[in-house]
């Protein structure tokens, strides 16, 4: 390379030729250092600009899996007992005769924080003994007692039905009691002042017997041609006593059947 380009400008023109190459190399790694570490940049690194507005909420995700349970605890301490409370006031009773305290035949008084209590004794009868609660030997003035009659089938070749009527609780002695028998459609259409209810609901005045038609056979409004009623303490008719008494009916039919109810009032 050197022998044609000294053949071609000779020494002194290789010389000059070097000499620029040199310099041009020079040059440019002048250049290339002046840059301050060898490196060259391509432009300045660009200025940063203003933050930008908040963005929306954006939507709430959805509830992640629950955790598995923690421990269990530790146990508390026992609370402290609580105080103990006042003592009651001791109860005292004495017993008592003659009337005191609402009491008229003695009875026991009860004392205690609260107002006296008094427990009476039971009434004397007229016979000097006790009475016992609840009873009554016989049914007080203007009472009402009720119960329910019933016959049949009767008999072929029968035409009349017997029924005692006997009343749980006795009047007073001497009572004699007016009868009466209401037929069905009389208690719906005609009741009376001394037979004013029904078999449904049965009463009466006092010191009268209300028989009360529930029903008589099956297909017959009433098969029953008229009553006698017998008082068995007096052994006289229509009239019923202190017990109750007999009822007949008159004029039945073979094979029927009766029932009702009926109220008798004290006088």
């Amino acid at each position: 390379m050197f022998s044609t380009l000294r053949t071609r400008f000779g020494i002194p023109g290789v010389i000059s030729v070097m000499a620029l190459v040199f310099a041009m190399f020079g040059g440019a790694y002048a250049a290339s250092d002046s840059s301050g570490g060898g490196k060259a940049t391509a432009s300045a690194k660009a200025k940063k600009g203003p933050r930008g507005p908040k963005g929306p909420k954006g939507d709430t995700g959805p509830a992640g899996p629950a955790g598995p349970a923690g421990p269990a605890g530790a146990k508390g301490d026992a609370g402290s007992s609580g105080t103990s409370g006042a003592p009651g006031a001791s109860a005292e009773a004495t017993s008592f005769t003659g009337a005191k305290g609402g009491c008229t035949e003695g009875g026991i008084e009860v004392k205690s924080a609260s107002p006296a209590t008094f427990v009476c004794n039971g009434v004397k009868g007229t016979n000097g003994t006790n009475g016992t609660t609840g009873f009554t030997s016989t049914l007080p003035s203007k009472k009402t007692l009720t119960g329910t009659w019933v016959f049949g089938p009767v008999p072929t070749g029968v035409t009349t039905a017997s029924l005692p009527i006997s009343f749980p609780i006795p009047m007073a002695p001497g009572t004699d009691l007016t009868p009466h028998f209401v037929t069905e459609e009389e208690a719906e259409t005609a009741p009376t002042t001394e037979c004013p209810g029904s078999a449904a609901e049965p009463n009466a005045a006092p010191g009268h017997f209300c028989m009360y038609e529930g029903f008589l056979g099956a297909g017959s409004k009433s098969p029953i041609t008229s009553q006698g009623f017998f008082n068995v303490e007096t052994g006289e008719g229509n009239s019923l006593g202190s017990t109750g008494g007999i009822v007949t009916l008159f004029g039945v039919e073979a094979g029927k059947s009766g029932r009702g109810n009926w109220a008798a009032t004290a006088p």
